[in-house]
């Protein structure tokens, strides 16, 4: 099958577009605008790859998707392409209604629009995967049962609003104009090549610098965390295994607090690299909250997992030493952007 991925040289995207290459004969159209977060090295062996061809495009010109379904004529889309951190959306909104609202529209309607042309077959097995996030569902009390796909729709955020009119556009594309969709929600992903303005990589590496590591209020508000090769691997599930019209609730069923994980963050680095100044615990600062920090996501995934035949294969400690071992391995990457090469950072976020 080819399949069309956009936002394949994000985080997530280039997680998927391995898992691809390295576990499937599927070929790859990979549509990327190149942002602030995207990395050709994040792509690995798929940058050489003759499975693997990137459209350097922007989801929200319409005539440039109209174009590339045309011409490459896929059998499925998974699309990822998104504007994600929710600090971003809070400072600039704009950017998150063009991509995320916009950008999913002008894909729906090309993706119509290519499905009309299709017979037999190939009609048959079309897929439209629109992947996005658990912060849709709003916030959870402590006491209350994990997010699941019943889970009413109770976004806070600029950031979260975009996704939920997302979501809901691809199913209205579905129930309207009979186009076969899937939609996925996942929590905080973590992992090799995520763009250090995230938790995980913004803490690890100001750790390693012996900067401050800025947490959020008391530290207490919580999230459900999945390594991105399980997420990978779940999204290549539900485009090959998935029922239309389905959702699937994705998760690892690892929630933690993020004052742990910081914490967690500091002892991984403490093992593998000891600072001579001490524990690096001794570097947490807590700071002014966010406005409109939700307090808690968690994931059911037992919807996923029965369906699917998935299960999250790393546990939050296995796959959090991994992630660290590889930023330490992986420097120059990382030093790059630290240093200001990359356009657009905002590398002040706190946990």
């Amino acid at each position: 099958m080819r399949l069309l991925i956009t936002g394949g040289c994000g985080f997530i995207g280039s997680a998927v577009i391995r898992h691809v290459l390295r576990h499937t004969d599927h070929e790859i159209v990979n549509i990327d605008k190149m942002t602030y977060a995207a990395s050709l090295d994040a792509l690995e062996e798929a940058r050489d790859h003759p499975r693997h061809r990137l459209v350097r495009a922007d989801i929200a010109d319409a005539d440039a998707m109209r174009r590339v379904f045309t011409e490459t004529r896929p059998g499925a889309v998974m699309h990822l392409a998104a504007e994600s951190h929710v600090d971003r959306s809070i400072d600039g909104p704009g950017d998150f209604i063009r991509t995320n609202v916009v950008g999913t529209f002008c894909l729906l309607e090309a993706a119509r629009a290519y499905f009309a042309t299709l017979e037999g077959a190939a009609r048959d097995a079309f897929r439209f995967h629109h992947i996005s996030t658990d912060e849709v569902f709003g916030a959870l009390g402590a006491d209350d049962p994990p997010f699941n796909e019943a889970t009413q729709y109770d976004p806070r955020s600029p950031y979260s609003a975009s996704k939920a009119a997302s979501d809901h556009l691809a199913r209205a594309w579905q129930h309207t104009y009979g186009l076969p969709t899937l939609v996925s929600n996942t929590c905080n992903n973590y992992g090799p090549w995520q763009f250090p303005e995230k938790l995980i990589p913004l803490v690890m590496l100001n750790a390693l610098e012996g900067r401050p590591l800025p947490v959020y209020g008391d530290g207490t508000n919580q999230r459900d965390w999945l390594f991105v090769d399980d997420h990978a691997a779940a999204l290549v599930a539900v485009v090959e295994r998935g029922r239309i019209g389905e959702t699937y609730c994705i998760g690892a069923r690892q929630p933690r607090r993020n004052i742990d994980v910081v914490r967690a963050i500091c002892g991984v680095l403490d093992g593998l690299l000891p600072d001579p100044a001490g524990p690096r615990e001794r570097l947490i600062r807590f700071v002014t909250d966010r406005p409109g920090h939700d307090f808690r996501y968690e994931i059911e995934p037992a919807h996923a997992e029965s369906g699917l035949g998935w299960r999250a294969a790393h546990d939050f400690e296995s796959g959090l030493r991994q992630t660290v071992q590889w930023y330490l391995e992986h420097r120059p990457w990382w030093e790059s952007i630290r240093a200001g090469t990359y356009a657009g950072q905002r590398l002040g976020t706190a946990a």
